[in-house]
């Protein structure tokens, strides 16, 4: 026995100190950035094309910022006048074996802005014009999902002529919620529902000039669809209330234009 406790002290102390050790950041294997000019007509996306393939379509480092740490970008301020105004094209390979999951996908881009943008940062905390998703009188019409748990939720908009229409496979409130500030809407929202679950639901809506930044536009009036505050509550059996609070916001403190691939 005291053999064993001999030998086992090495391991537990190696164990220790590897505990210790700062761990690497998560990072993309590969990255080439390129500067793009931008129209109004431009596609704007983040999508993985197959399990390694990042690609990341006409963002400003402020936009950048704000998908890699959850934010609306109301919530991110400083910086050079140029993160608002230049627009990139990422496309980059991700590690392992299979298709990192969006929060993996978060992190290996929060690694890329530090090293090729030189941004550095610091929270503080405001009081800002926020929403609060909540469950609506008469109560929440949400189904639990039917794909497996180990499934990747998927919340993506589709935009055609007069309607906006956003299928959600797998999603939580907090899926729900970091889609509706980082693309949707145009202030910070907070989960009020207490919903814990994973929900399947289509989602499907008349857009105004409030939403997606106005890339999108306002529908027509006599469009069939209702406007999202109505879509939201009729459809999902929840509501967004318009309100004031506390949340915490990213100020860039230093960035640097990127330099060529």
């Amino acid at each position: 026995m005291k053999l064993r406790v001999l030998l086992a002290l090495p391991l537990l102390a190696a164990c220790a100190l590897a505990a210790q050790m700062p761990q690497p950041s998560p990072a993309f294997e590969v990255a080439t950035i390129k500067p793009v000019e931008s129209t109004p007509r431009s596609p704007r996306y983040i999508v993985m094309e197959g399990p390694h393939r990042f690609v990341e379509k006409d963002y400003t480092l402020k936009l950048l910022i704000a998908a890699a740490y959850n934010l609306n970008p109301k919530a991110v301020s400083g910086g050079p006048p140029w993160i608002e105004s230049d627009h990139y094209d990422i496309l980059a390979l991700t590690p392992g074996q299979v298709q990192p999951s969006h929060d993996q996908q978060m992190a290996m881009l929060r690694t890329l802005l530090a090293e090729r943008f030189k941004l550095s940062w610091h929270h503080e905390p405001k009081v800002f014009s926020i929403y609060a998703l909540e469950i609506a009188k008469g109560g929440s019409k949400l189904k639990p999902s039917t794909a497996p748990a180990t499934d990747q939720p998927a919340l993506i908009s589709t935009v055609y002529p007069q309607r906006i229409l956003m299928p959600a496979r797998n999603a939580s409130m907090a899926d729900f919620v970091s889609v509706l500030q980082r693309a949707v809407l145009d202030r910070p929202v907070v989960d009020k529902t207490g919903l814990t679950g994973r929900y399947d639901f289509n989602l499907e809506w008349a857009p105004d000039e409030s939403q997606f930044g106005d890339d999108v536009g306002a529908a027509p009036s006599d469009t069939p669809v209702p406007p999202f505050f109505t879509a939201i509550q009729q459809q999902l059996g929840l509501r967004l209330e318009a309100t004031r609070g506390p949340i915490q916001t990213v100020v860039v403190d230093h960035a640097e234009r990127p330099s060529a691939n």
